[in-house]
């Protein structure tokens, strides 16, 4: 397809960036398993020198106001990088659309600069995948909200100036609630640092709350609001998930398709034997057919694509990408054979990194209940017809 001049021009920026900013900082990563205070002014002062920050809110609050496709140029480009880098391309929330004009003022324009830093904090210990299990409560007492409970997973959190905790108003799972709480408030507790396969300057701790007092006019939304803004929420990070997928794709085939033409064996090139020619040409036929999905539903979701069907097809997305790369880096690992198992090389850190695509904003078997559900509902018409 031909890309507008500022779609390509927004691409062209995130290449760029990509590739003279992360790509750099991606093996003093893997050897420290931390980003410096200098590196991450780097990126910061970069983010917003190549206008990446905020892509998915409006110019009014100081976004980007970039669209889905346009967002998904941008992932693809920075979904390169190994060590997940590309969470430093900071996106507050979506869901911070539904703020208060003073909640806008205190909290999304400072995050759209990138002047405070604020995750979405959902997974329990017995509540992961199924978000209407969400165990943590928060109880009116007079004009704030008492919240007990624990988060898993909670990315970022160790780190956050302010953080959106999903919760449900007086254990009413019925209410499910969004809130903006600030982990310095006594209450808030880091439990556990666990250690994960890939690096990426972040973590994802363990978090309690313990009657943790929050302000009435902390809520993000209405009350009951929650599951569906972290329905939209899920929405916006499934399709960047895909479009990662695509780039994490890509620039594994291009490493693996080098490698082929740069390795000798028996007095030839390896990409001129047919078993790694063949490789190779699997891998490309995946990789564009992924890079076809995400580019044409993103492109039906900014043509105003029911918000039901955009679900149904994200899933979709989700679930054939992160599954799609993960065979091609695996493919690509073995085209580089013993070298690929090298830390030192971009593709085996590709190949750690790729793993949690299939798991994390709802694992792959997830997706799969979603795309039955909606094919129960609404028959194939959902996957196989223009809406």
């Amino acid at each position: 397809m031909d890309l507008s001049t500022r779609s390509r021009e927004i691409q062209q920026r995130a290449r760029e960036f990509t590739e003279k900013v992360f790509f750099p900082m991606e093996l003093e990563l893997e050897e420290t398993d931390t980003l410096t205070r200098a590196q991450h002014q780097t990126i910061k002062e970069q983010v917003l020198h190549y206008r990446l920050n905020a892509i998915d809110h409006p110019i009014d609050v100081g976004g980007q106001g970039y669209n889905i496709f346009e967002q998904c140029l941008v992932h693809e480009e920075i979904g390169k990088a190994t060590g997940g880098l590309w969470n430093h391309v900071w996106t507050p929330p979506l869901p911070l659309r539904e703020a208060t004009e003073l909640q806008k003022k205190t909290y999304l324009v400072p995050a759209c600069a990138g002047e405070i830093y604020i995750p979405y904090s959902i997974s329990e210990p017995t509540g992961g995948s199924d978000a209407g299990g969400v165990k943590t409560t928060a109880v009116l007492d007079g004009d704030e909200y008492v919240i007990n409970g624990e988060k898993m997973f909670a990315s970022g959190c160790e780190r956050a100036d302010v953080i959106l905790l999903h919760a449900i108003v007086d254990g009413d799972p019925n209410k499910p609630t969004v809130f903006i709480v600030d982990p310095k408030a006594p209450g808030f507790e880091i439990t556990g640092l666990p250690k994960f396969m890939t690096h990426g300057g972040r973590d994802h701790p363990n978090v309690k709350y313990t009657n943790m007092r929050v302000p009435r006019d902390r809520i993000l939304g209405e009350i009951g609001q929650g599951l569906e803004l972290t329905k939209d929420w899920f929405l916006e990070a499934r399709i960047w998930i895909g479009a990662r997928c695509v780039g994490i794709a890509s620039r594994a085939l291009d490493l693996a398709t080098n490698r082929a033409k740069e390795r000798k064996q028996f007095g030839r090139a390896i990409i001129d034997f047919q078993g790694i020619e063949f490789m190779l040409a699997d891998m490309a036929t995946q990789t564009l057919a992924a890079k076809c999905m995400v580019y044409r539903v993103a492109e039906e979701i900014d043509a105003g694509l029911d918000r039901k069907i955009a679900h149904a097809r994200v899933s979709a997305v989700k679930l054939f990408c992160s599954e799609m790369a993960g065979r091609v880096v695996d493919q690509a690992l073995q085209i580089f054979g013993g070298r690929g198992y090298m830390r030192e090389y971009a593709i085996e850190r590709l190949y750690r990194d790729v793993r949690v695509e299939r798991i994390w904003e709802g694992t792959s078997e997830i997706q799969k209940v979603i795309i039955g559900r909606h094919l129960r509902k609404r028959g194939p018409s959902v996957y196989s017809e223009l809406m």
